[in-house]
């Protein structure tokens, strides 16, 4: 009788170990520099419609390459250099491209704590320059900005948080950011200074849904969603506190394809201030759509 309770607590301990470790086996894995890839921007090619307040172009592209300094791969310190610019061709004759973005920036992260084998927190810093390309006068003789030759260049600093964690029963990744950028006055061309905001505070949540059979160990989730805020608090423009104007907001839906190996379908909704560089003024809501590029892999 004992020998028989002894093998069937052996086989139920055996039993308990095989199953917990084929959890393990199924679950996505995350590091330091995934946890860095899903901070940056995503590298994306819009298609030519576009429903809102935009010029008609013919496409917009977000081109933006990490190259990763560390000492080794299990390392709690890490940077990602990144050449971003994003490009805007119109839908008119010649097919111009005007006033490109240029923001190389460097970005620091370091881990502070790692609870359960997805249960992140990191700390990071970014120092980033943006501007155009351009050296001509800021304003035209009747006032207004010089869209397309004017002179456009403002370096800032970003501090944030990260924090990740999974959810076994819905087989996802989520990620939540919060940080401040600041863009000292005597690092903007004098023009952006007082119509240029130089403290903005930005809340972002991201979350990447896995197939609920992952018995094939997917390196990559079907979907993915990210949910980006940003509000201005400092004193520019002559607006009130809580004027809309202060305030952007972007949905994006991403769809990756069975049959399609690195890139993927979405769908964007952004309202608030034009990021496009020397554009800031304007207040666009656009709906687009596109494809992404997926570096990111699980």
């Amino acid at each position: 009788m004992k020998m028989k309770t002894c093998t069937l607590l052996l086989y139920l301990c055996s039993s308990y170990f095989v199953f917990s470790q084929k959890d393990v086996d199924t679950l996505p894995r995350l590091d330091l520099y995934k946890i860095a890839l899903i901070n940056q921007t995503d590298s994306y090619i819009t298609f030519p419609t576009v429903i809102g307040n935009i010029e008609p172009l013919l496409f917009e592209a977000n081109v933006s390459p990490s190259f990763v300094i560390r000492k080794r791969k299990d390392s709690r310190l890490m940077a990602l250099l990144t050449a971003q610019i994003i490009i805007r061709m119109y839908n008119e004759d010649s097919y111009p491209v005007r006033t490109p973005s240029y923001i190389p920036q460097i970005s620091v992260f370091y881990l502070l704590n790692k609870r359960e084998m997805l249960d992140y927190t990191v700390l990071f810093g970014k120092l980033a320059h943006h501007s155009n390309g351009q050296d001509e006068n800021f304003y035209n003789s009747d006032g207004t900005i010089n869209l397309k030759t004017g002179n456009f260049s403002t370096n800032f600093l970003e501090l944030g948080i990260l924090k990740t964690n999974y959810s076994q029963r819905l087989k996802a990744i989520k990620t939540w950011k919060s940080s401040f950028e600041m863009h000292p006055k005597s690092w903007m061309v004098d023009e952006l200074q007082g119509s240029y905001s130089g403290l903005r505070w930005h809340n972002d949540f991201s979350s990447f849904k896995f197939p609920l059979n992952n018995s094939n160990n997917t390196d990559r989730a079907n979907f993915s969603l990210k949910v980006e805020t940003t509000i201005m608090l400092d004193t520019y423009n002559n607006l009130n506190l809580f004027d809309f104007d202060r305030f952007t907001a972007a949905l994006t839906f991403y769809y990756h394809p069975k049959f399609l190996e690195d890139i993927g379908l979405f769908i964007q909704f952004y309202h608030g201030m034009d990021y496009y560089n020397i554009y800031f003024e304007h207040q666009i809501s656009v709906i687009r759509f596109g494809i992404m590029t997926e570096i990111l892999k699980f």
